[in-house]
């Protein structure tokens, strides 16, 4: 999840810290997010818990979810809070520890960290420890933390699976994690994440909800389950945020795990990773699904051909049934057809989807009508035409709809100057 192109991650990292930096010193001001007491509770924090937090704390809040749904948090608990922020979800876990229990409040960005210090001194807070750190290197030991809650951080973490390895190393075994944070339905494309700009959007660094947990489970965290989800992006008073959250289906979710007892083998992280189940659900996401079933399609047609005329070179003879291998054919081509009519949804052009057609019907025709291999190349180039269009599009949609947001900071930048 980090830019690999342009941008680099400390300049990420500084765009994160600006925003926060902003909502710390100035949290009355508009931002594109929602921001406060009354987003706390439109989340589903009970006003008793926000009753008992002090007003500069409730009015600085910048969550995603109520993490608490998931009951992490035991009484006597060592619990460590990334990316507190303005500390509100810390005060809450410093309620449910109990005088026993202590927590630690970690955030990147030091304006939060100073701010919260502050108010725990003002109100002579105890048993709360404030630490700026990142996620991607925790300042603590091995195993020394009970439980950890995060509320709308992950998503702005560059290298997202380093961060979810430094809390499997600083929790105990069977330690509890409650969080919760921003994932979509599909990825952002790489031109978009490498611009640090568009990470505080909360979008651009988010990941798509099957992806965070297969990270999760890849670490070694067990019995985890998706609490609670939320329209989180329906409460911004931006309407061009929200318009860009509804493109790529970006919502909130509350999440509650454990960690296991040891940690995955590296060969079990692995299988993981490469579970092909996982790499056909981001094909999918990405788009390109169509591309695959394509490419599926020209092995079995002349990938099979190509063996039929060699292999009885070297004495092999190969039988072949033509009608599974013309069906086998047909329904590949189909499933490309169908990959790029879905991208209409999208970006709203019939064309991929018409040349699409085209190409399918020449494929379907020589194969079960009358066989030429002119028009059956031909039917392959349209279609192969068609997903590449199709693809254009998207990624057009997608680079339209965030150049909206663009512009728009670009004029309050210009309005501030």
């Amino acid at each position: 999840m980090v830019a690999i192109l342009g941008y680099s991650r400390p300049q990420i990292l500084a765009a994160v810290q600006e925003m926060y930096t902003a909502v710390a010193d100035s949290p009355a001001s508009p931002f594109h997010f929602p921001v406060g007491s009354e987003a706390s509770r439109r989340l589903g924090y009970p006003p008793e818990r926000l009753a008992a937090l002090p007003s500069e704390i409730c009015d600085a809040f910048a969550g995603v979810g109520y993490p608490f749904r998931a009951e992490a948090i035991r009484r006597g608990d060592r619990v460590l809070d990334i990316g507190a922020g303005a500390g509100g979800d810390a005060l809450i876990a410093r309620q449910l520890a109990g005088p026993q229990g202590r927590v630690i409040a970690l955030d990147l960005t030091a304006a939060m960290t100073r701010r919260l210090q502050q108010a725990t001194e003002r109100h002579g807070i105890e048993g709360l420890a404030v630490v700026q750190g990142s996620a991607e290197q925790l300042p603590l030991p091995d195993a020394s933390i009970d439980s950890i809650t995060s509320n709308g951080a992950l998503n702005l973490v560059p290298d997202k699976r380093r961060a979810v390895k430094e809390m499997f190393r600083v929790l105990k075994p069977h330690g509890r994690v409650q969080l919760a944070d921003v994932v979509i339905h599909r990825p952002v494309s790489v031109d978009c994440h490498e611009d640090p700009r568009l990470w505080v959007e909360c979008v651009v660094g988010a990941t798509v909800k099957e992806e965070l947990l297969a990270l999760f489970e890849e670490a070694g965290f067990e019995d985890i389950s998706v609490v609670d989800s939320h329209d989180y992006f329906a409460l911004s008073p931006s309407p061009q945020t929200r318009e860009i959250a509804a493109s790529f289906g970006a919502h909130s979710v509350e999440i509650g795990m454990r960690r296991g007892a040891t940690s995955p083998a590296w060969t079990q992280r692995w299988r993981r990773r490469l579970d092909p189940r996982r790499w056909l659900r981001l094909w999918y996401r990405r788009g390109l699904f169509g591309m695959l079933a394509l490419i599926l399609a020209l092995l079995s047609c002349y990938g099979t051909l190509a063996l039929v005329v060699l292999l009885p070179l070297l004495g092999i003879h190969l039988a072949l049934d033509e009608g599974l291998w013309a069906g086998a054919i047909a329904t590949l081509a189909l499933v490309t057809l169908a990959s790029v009519a879905a991208g209409m949804r999208r970006h709203r052009t019939p064309w991929p989807t018409l040349v699409g057609a085209v190409g399918s019907l020449l494929i379907l025709h020589a194969l079960f009508v009358d066989y030429s291999m002119a028009q059956e190349l031909s039917g392959f180039v349209l279609l192969a035409a068609a997903v590449a269009w199709d693809l254009r599009q998207r990624r057009r949609h997608e680079a339209n709809v965030l150049g909206v947001k663009d512009s728009e900071e670009k004029k309050r930048d210009l309005g501030r100057a």
